[in-house]
Parts: structure tokens; sequence; C-alpha cells
């Protein structure tokens, strides 16, 4: 129950035209007025099974907000232990001036952004071959005041690097990784709402790893590090992959204890 009062909150808010924060400052002052109608669409959605993050328009990733459309995969609490694993690695360097960081597969561009805006004297590179979600990632690149340091791309992780994209020294990836037999089986808010490019990894769930290590590692520094988002049960996979082109390899657990990014070095 909690959480759906949190939803109904969080949906008046957005119709309010205030920030959470101003909204729940003035929560005992606030009156609906003509707001009520456009809350009774929203809660109607997501009676209907509607994620509350496209009916909200927006969804929080380490602290910043998201902008998040419909057919683009909305930013989850998982992917968070990716991206401060990144932004560790940059600040252990002795310099983070010049880093360049590619996130493959960005989606809403959350991943880059959220490093870029941790290390800002880094350089981010997001890309997709999604045109919603290349649109979604500009938008929330100007949300988060990012633009000086992050660019975005077209170019899909199942194909050969763009020509002169230039090297790497951490290549981040949340790519599609549910086996396709799966996917039926999934949360109905997942698979009938969320974009099946952005989800489906194949018949073992794997595809985009064995795309993306052999090509898009290529243009990675010596020394440099690969970040695997993977699903429950694959890393030792990923992590296989990996080994087998030389690379170091380690599995780093999210919050649930799951091994869920993997990390290889170039060697």
């Amino acid at each position: 129950m909690e959480a759906y009062d949190l939803e109904a909150r969080l949906m008046i808010s957005a119709v309010s035209e205030k920030s959470r924060e101003q909204f729940f400052r003035d929560l005992k002052l606030y009156a609906l007025g003509d707001t009520e109608e456009r809350v009774e669409k929203m809660t109607e959605r997501r009676i209907a099974g509607e994620p509350i993050a496209y009916i909200l328009g927006e969804w929080e990733f380490m602290g910043l907000p998201m902008k998040v459309s419909e057919g683009v995969l909305i930013p989850r609490a998982d992917t968070e232990t990716l991206a401060e694993l990144a932004i560790k690695l940059l600040r252990a360097r002795k310099s983070t001036a010049g880093a360049r960081v590619l996130d493959l597969c960005c989606g809403t561009g959350c991943i880059g952004i959220s490093i870029a805006s941790a290390v800002a004297d880094a350089r981010i590179v997001l890309v997709d071959n999604s045109l919603r979600a290349l649109r979604t990632a500009r938008q929330n690149v100007i949300r988060n005041s990012v633009q000086r340091n992050v660019t975005v791309i077209e170019s899909d992780a199942l194909a050969q690097p763009p020509m002169l994209l230039g090297r790497f020294d951490i290549i981040v990836s949340n790519p599609p990784y549910i086996p396709t037999a799966e996917i039926p089986t999934l949360d109905s808010s997942v698979k009938d709402f969320e974009p099946r490019e952005a989800l489906d990894g194949g018949k073992d769930g794997l595809d985009f790893y064995r795309a993306i290590i052999p090509r898009w590692t290529e243009i990675l520094r010596e020394g440099g590090c690969v970040l695997f988002e993977c699903g429950e049960g694959q890393a030792a996979k990923v992590s296989a992959m990996l080994s087998e082109r030389g690379f170091t390899t380690a599995c780093h657990k999210d919050a649930a204890g799951v091994d869920r990014v993997v990390a290889g070095v170039k060697r």
C-alpha cells in the first residue's frame, strides 16, 4: 500500500507542474483543482499495468532525473552497480582529465550521464541504434547539464564500431540479455510496455556479448576496462568470453547479492 500511495503522490506532483520537493513541501496546502481529470487518466493507465515511469515521463537514476519515453528501457536500480563501478575506476586514476568512456546500448543515457555528472573532466560517448533512445538520451544530456562532456551518436552494437571513433579507457554496456523464450514469462509491465529490442538477447541471452566483445573491445586502450551488466546466472559465461580474448575478469554483485557486473581488463 505504501508503494501505491507514493505512486499516487508522484502522479499528482507530475500534473501540478511543481517539482517533487515543492509538491511534498506544500502537500497539506495543495488542492487538486483542474488537475483531477489528468490524475484520473494517469490512474487508469497505471491500473492497466503501464509502468509508473512512463506515466510520469521520468525516473531517477543515481540521484539524477532522467526523462523516460515509451520505446526506451526504464532505468533500474540494478544498473547503478555498473555506473558506480565505472565512476570508482575513473576516480582511482592519477588524472581523470581526458579519460574517455563509451556507453554502448545507452538507452536513456542514464549510465553515461551519471558518469559525466560525477567525473566532470571525463569525456563520454553515448551510443545506440534506436532513434527514440537517442532522442531521449540527448534530452537527458541537456536536462542534467552535461553537454560539455557528453556526445551522442547512432551506431549498432552488433556491427563494427564507426571509423574514427577513437579509443576508450572504459566501455560500459547494459545490452539486451533476456533469452528470447523467457520474454513471454516476464511481468506484464515489462513485456507489454518496454521495447522488446531492448530486452531480447537472443536464444540464450548472450548474442550482444558475442558481438560486442570481439568488435568493440578493439577500440579499448591497453589496460582499459570493459564493464558489462548481465542477467542472473550469466556472469560466468560472459566472464569466460572475455577471458578467451585475453582479459583479466572479475564479477561484482548488486544490492541483492547477484553477480550483476562483469569487469574485464585488457592486457
